[in-house]
């Protein structure tokens, strides 16, 4: 089985695919309940697929109620009225999704073996494939196993997990079926695979920074850190090796690919600096302190009786994106700002060297779920953007970066 081209190279995004999910017998099975459920609210037209040995731990019915539409559980379902059972399933799909995968299903699939209508689908279609393996630890590690994953992968397969702790035999060991958002993450790469953003290596960062005062204070903000994590996705969406570097408060679990997490400025700072080698894009949306305790006390500080305040002297943090320089960088920065939002963006645009700055109103966008941008370029005026989920501001915003890109290409 080899793994050809997407059938719709450089899609974007999950929803509205066509993914198709595997599920295979073992007792993982009643996991991909949770992940079916986890497609479908993301959009995506999921159809399943059950093998015999799947049936024995969960029924269709439950992906059926899930998904609001037929699982197949047979190779010879589905041709009648017009329709061409596997060869259609195979050929309308963006993806192949097998979650949970046994030994015996990965065996199957390294060999080409055609005896259920998952088998059938895999052997059929031109999408891309993600497997997450579950299985007890020695299956995983036995050398066979170690084989047809190396084949599978030699043929562009992918692979989600399988993660170590506790398996279903009570040991502990390497084999449990990948977290979902993990899982989910695989499947947006893939899916991203050919996209205008490939070949490409955009850093992104995310949340706000925490300053330390003492081992339990901090100096922070109310960054949610859901336009970082957003324009990481749309990235990857658009085909872009993505590293993400995110504050303590943010989970990145739907990102797939480099993740580092920090505190401080000074701790982002030198993240940054690690990524850039690689690094495309920068795309600094995580809200960094301008100032930070010029003195970080190593106890609590207590307070002393009939104390009425405190005095912290503060001093100023880095400008990281001010101090990057690299040929050939594209910068991208944020300006949240309380008045005058697009003029004071502007300006930062200019002082910090900047290729494009995403502006708006600091108070309706920090820590909220939508957000109204504008976008300022050098090369036109401000593109302004109506209110919407951080998710749909993203996809505007990588675009403007493709855009950016091509004409850098262009004079290049």
């Amino acid at each position: 089985m080899s793994q050809p081209e997407a059938s719709s190279p450089g899609r974007r995004g999950l929803g509205g695919a066509r993914i198709v999910l595997g599920v295979t017998g073992g007792i993982a099975a009643y996991k991909a309940a949770e992940l079916a459920s986890t497609l479908v609210q993301a959009g995506v037209a999921l159809t399943v697929v059950m093998t015999a040995g799947a049936r024995q731990f969960i029924q269709p019915l439950t992906f059926e109620g899930l998904t609001h539409r037929r699982v197949y559980t047979g190779v010879f379902e589905g041709w009648n009225d017009g329709h061409t059972g596997h060869v259609e399933l195979a050929s309308g799909a963006d993806l192949l999704l097998i979650a949970p995968a046994t030994a015996n299903t990965i065996a199957r699939l390294a060999h080409g073996n055609v005896d259920d209508m998952l088998s059938a689908i895999a052997l059929a279609t031109a999408a891309p494939i993600v497997i997450a393996p579950a299985m007890e630890q020695h299956m995983w590690l036995h050398p066979a196993t170690v084989a047809n994953v190396e084949t599978l992968r030699e043929r562009g397969v992918t692979f989600a997990g399988p993660d170590a702790g506790r398996l279903a035999s009570g040991a502990m060991g390497q084999g449990r079926l990948a977290a979902t958002g993990e899982i989910v993450a695989a499947a947006r790469a893939a899916l991203g695979r050919g996209g205008p953003l490939a070949g490409r290596t955009v850093v992104v960062t995310a949340g706000g920074t925490q300053e330390p005062i003492d081992p339990v204070r901090f100096i922070g903000n109310r960054s949610s850190g859901r336009m970082g994590i957003a324009l990481a996705e749309a990235a990857i969406d658009a085909g872009a090796a993505v590293r993400l570097i995110v504050t303590r408060n943010v989970d990145p679990q739907l990102v797939s690919g480099d993740v580092v997490v920090v505190e401080s400025a000074r701790e982002l700072r030198e993240a940054v600096d690690d990524a850039l080698p690689a690094a495309d894009v920068l795309a600094m949306a995580a809200a960094v302190a301008d100032f930070r305790p010029e003195r970080v006390s190593d106890q609590k500080i207590k307070k002393q009786g009939g104390q009425e305040s405190l005095d912290l002297r503060l001093v100023r943090n880095p400008d990281i994106i001010a101090g990057v320089e690299k040929a050939g960088l594209l910068k991208v920065g944020f300006a949240a700002e309380t008045e005058h939002v697009v003029a004071h963006a502007a300006a930062k645009l200019e002082a910090k060297g900047l290729d494009l700055i995403v502006a708006n109103e600091a108070v309706a966008t920090i820590g909220s779920e939508r957000s109204q941008a504008t976008l300022i370029a050098r090369d036109r005026a401000p593109v302004s953007l109506p209110e919407a989920p951080k998710h749909v501001v993203a996809a505007r915003i990588v675009d403007e970066i493709v855009r950016l890109l091509t004409l850098e290409d262009a004079d290049a």
